[in-house]
């Protein structure tokens, strides 16, 4: 619990700065908390440091971000992360005040617009992060780590009742970390290379790490990007990652992980090799006629041609077909796919050609990028009725 209480805390610094950091923090904020003070960011405030540091907290995914301020006086308490957000964002670029009352939680925000008062609940109440003590760690580039979650987070299930699906399955092999993510439909899986040489991971350590807390680490290294090394450290039931100024810890998800390499099969009959961008292009055309038929589209390849068709047959509203150039082996073959599954699958890999094997029309389909990251995308075909 928070102890500095006698003194009211005061501090100012830049609005973009409160902002920004406030509105990072404020993403760990529940919309339905369990109690009030759940429903509030903490705010603490040090003299010694000249810092400010922010705290949002669902009670499994917290969010801690540290920004310099001018610190006249050192307290904590903590604010509600709607209002104080909406009033913030909307105050003008330049610095604020925020100064606690003497004898009751009410901070008063001033600048050269005016003055807003917020009354807040006391910071004692405020649960702490979770702490871990006898844990691995795992250093990865900020690179790969990116890497990593771009390659995977999009094929997480949505479907709360499957939560170990909701998040990513990463795996310590030597010197590389695996990111595996399936939704029952489809199956994303991306090999990183770990070059910082400092990682203690135990080869074979298995984890699944929920999808919101990573979906917001991504968000952060996108934003603040430093090639540094990332460091996150993990027990049986939490992980925390540590950023320069920010640091995210999540519970972990229970639950057996699915054995997904069984998924992918060992040998194909079929291949072929394409211009990603041509693909994608041709998809988010045809996908505008796809959408009235269920999202289906039906490739056919064409080994005689070297090509491949695009085609949505659309009841009662028309059709579409185009044709790419492709370099096709195997016999030719009719397969169809949702086309959002494609889509999200062809703009995670990462390379100019892109290469597809198959068998049948009904078995998983397997693209993977040429000549870049290790990164293996396994969809799942649908059924055509003719």
């Amino acid at each position: 619990m928070h102890s500095e209480l006698p003194c009211p805390m005061k501090f100012s610094c830049p609005q973009t700065n409160f902002n920004s950091h406030f509105s990072l923090v404020s993403r760990a904020v529940p919309s339905r908390p369990s109690k009030p003070v759940l429903g509030n960011v903490l705010v603490t405030a040090s003299e010694e440091t000249q810092k400010v540091t922010l705290v949002g907290f669902d009670e499994t995914l917290g969010i801690q971000s540290t920004f310099p301020a001018q610190v006249e006086i050192g307290g904590a308490l903590t604010l509600p992360a709607k209002l104080l957000g909406d009033i913030v964002s909307r105050l003008p670029n330049e610095d604020i005040d925020i100064a606690e009352d003497d004898d009751e939680p009410v901070v008063t925000l001033s600048c050269s617009a005016g003055r807003y008062q917020v009354r807040g609940l006391s910071a004692e109440d405020y649960p702490s992060l979770p702490e871990i003590e006898s844990a691995e760690t795992v250093n990865l580039s900020a690179d790969s780590l990116i890497e990593g979650l771009r390659g995977a987070l999009f094929a997480t299930s949505n479907d709360e009742t499957k939560q170990v699906l909701t998040g990513v399955h990463l795996t310590a092999k030597a010197q590389s970390l695996e990111f595996a993510a399936t939704d029952g439909h489809r199956l994303a899986v991306v090999q990183t290379i770990d070059d910082s040489g400092t990682s203690t991971a135990t080869e074979g350590m298995k984890v699944t790490i929920p999808g919101k807390a990573l979906r917001e680490l991504e968000r952060i290294l996108q934003a603040y990007p430093g090639g540094d090394a990332i460091a996150f450290r993990l027990d049986q039931t939490q992980v925390v990652f540590d950023l320069e100024q920010q640091r995210i810890t999540t519970r972990l998800l229970e639950g057996q992980y699915p054995n997904y390499q069984q998924l992918i099969p060992n040998k194909f009959e079929r291949q072929l090799t394409l211009d990603r961008k041509q693909f994608v292009s041709a998809l988010e055309r045809i996908a505008v006629m796809a959408d009235q038929r269920n999202n289906i589209v039906k490739l056919s390849l064409s080994s005689e041609q070297q090509s491949l068709a695009l085609s949505v047959e659309a009841q009662e509203v028309g059709s579409g077909l185009e044709t790419l150039p492709a370099q096709v082996t195997g016999e030719d073959l009719d397969i169809a796919f949702n086309v959002r599954y494609l889509l999200e699958g062809l703009k995670a890999l990462p390379s100019t050609e892109i290469q597809i094997q198959c068998n049948t029309a009904t078995s998983p389909s397997v693209l993977t990028p040429l000549g870049s990251v290790k990164m293996t995308y396994l969809v799942m075909p649908v059924q055509i009725r003719s």
